[in-house]
């Protein structure tokens, strides 16, 4: 194996190595989160607004991004603790609709027992929420009671969460 070669296989890996750690600075703010509708995987529409008051975790992940499956099962027990709180996650799905149906994200969502609502996306939500930037995932935008984006989590970051949904709940 040459040098170039062996280079380009320990780039991707660096990669991922860099989205399971967080190594991405977390963000405050006080901006309002933008209202969606979004179908589940019923087809329900679902919209932000109907959480008013509630806190909501909104986590933007894939099936095939292994950093989004181990948070998977920090998201469960969060749900667990802190839903008589108020606490209410929404997994917003970035897989892509014509490859995987709704009957591949149920059976996902059996298989890795994940407790929480999986939205489909849409092009608007992920205007609204990520610009004209880059989109990595997983991505969490934990939204206050009023509305309000607390924080903004790029990478899996669970000590990151933890913290910011203490002092929000």
């Amino acid at each position: 194996m040459t040098f170039h070669s062996a280079l380009k296989l320990r780039i991707p890996i660096f990669m991922i190595l860099l989205s399971i750690f967080g190594c991405q600075k977390a963000s405050e703010s006080d901006v309002s989160a933008p209202d969606f509708s979004l179908s589940d995987l019923s087809g329900r529409v679902i919209s932000l607004n109907q959480y008013r008051g509630n806190v909501v975790i909104l986590d933007f992940w894939a099936t095939w991004c292994m950093p989004c499956r181990v948070s998977i099962p920090e998201l469960g027990k969060l749900h667990e603790e802190y839903r008589d709180k108020g606490l209410v996650i929404l997994g917003v799905s970035m897989d892509d609709h014509e490859q995987f149906s709704n009957d591949y994200l149920r059976a996902f969502r059996d298989k890795f027992g994940i407790n929480y609502k999986i939205l489909r996306y849409n092009i608007e939500v992920l205007r609204d929420y990520f610009g004209g930037g880059n989109i990595a995932i997983p991505t969490m935008f934990l939204i206050d009671r009023k509305g309000k984006i607390r924080q903004k989590i790029v990478g899996f970051r669970p000590d990151v969460l933890k913290k910011t949904l203490m002092d929000v709940l």
